[in-house]
């Protein structure tokens, strides 16, 4: 039943031009980038069940207008793929808007390179006071996307970052340590926030909601989030959805300074 289909197929094979070629490799590029984008997503499952339910409603169709002669459904179908592409705007609007969030994004920086590095030393040094100490935290680095809605629902603190603040936060029995904290253009803006967790099924069962949170946060936005394990003590980085696991202290400083400003290097150069 599907020897017409494939004759038909046949044909344009040896019909095709050079520019159908190239234009059927544009398309696969841009299928694999955003099976890329959704990798591990809610997302990722739903544009696999559009595409099947796009080709086996194509298959369908076409084998009823040759088989049955219905020529009328041939000019139904463009209809009907409209209808689909309405149906996966509405299906994919989390995705939509995190792919906008992440085109519009722009490098975020202190002005002062000085005030950077203050940060980065105050957030350091709290990270390993927890992870030693085995106290869990979520800390998150405010970048291009602003998140003034997000902190509305924490504690505003609008404070200097230190390491006393920060260990005082997450420490145990503190009514604030239970959830995340937002640092806005070198200042704790808010903590207590509840930071969106993932859907994807990517993450390790052994990894709680403090690392689910961290990975939704990113991958909805540009955030930089670092995460203390309370079990293990453990210091991850997540940025884009993907998490680096067992960093350091002295590890950290290097990454923080390439992701919210200029290397080192960079400065020393200059100086």
């Amino acid at each position: 039943m599907f020897k017409d289909l494939f004759k038909e197929i046949r044909d344009f094979a040896i019909r095709a031009e050079m520019s159908d070629l190239i234009e059927l490799v544009l398309i696969g590029a841009v299928v694999y980038a955003i099976m890329r984008f959704l990798r591990g997503t809610r997302g990722a499952r739903l544009l696999r069940g559009f595409i099947l339910l796009l080709l086996g409603s194509t298959l369908l169709l076409f084998w009823l207008a040759s088989v049955a002669d219905l020529a009328h459904i041939r000019v139904i179908y463009p209809y009907f793929m409209y209808a689909l592409f309405l149906m996966a705007l509405v299906a994919f609007q989390p995705e939509l808007r995190r792919a906008l969030i992440r085109l519009g994004a722009a490098t975020w920086f202190i002005e002062s390179s000085q005030e950077m590095d203050r940060v980065i030393d105050a957030v350091t040094e709290a990270t390993g006071y927890l992870s030693k100490n085995k106290i869990g935290a979520i800390v998150a680095f405010e970048r291009a996307t602003e998140f003034g809605a997000l902190a509305e629902n924490g504690v505003i603190l609008d404070a200097e970052v230190s390491k006393e603040l920060l260990t005082t936060i997450f420490w145990p029995g503190s009514a604030l340590h239970d959830m995340g904290v937002l640092i806005s253009q070198g200042r704790v803006a808010a903590a207590a926030i509840q930071f969106p967790l993932t859907e994807s099924d990517e993450i390790d069962p052994s990894l709680g909601s403090r690392h689910r949170a961290a990975v939704g946060l990113s991958q909805e936005s540009d955030a930089l989030v670092l995460v203390v394990s309370e079990e293990t003590g453990i210091i991850s980085l997540v940025e884009n959805g993907e998490m680096q696991r067992e960093l350091t202290p002295d590890g950290i400083r290097p990454v923080l300074r390439a992701a919210l400003g200029r290397p080192a290097a960079e400065k020393k150069k200059e100086d």
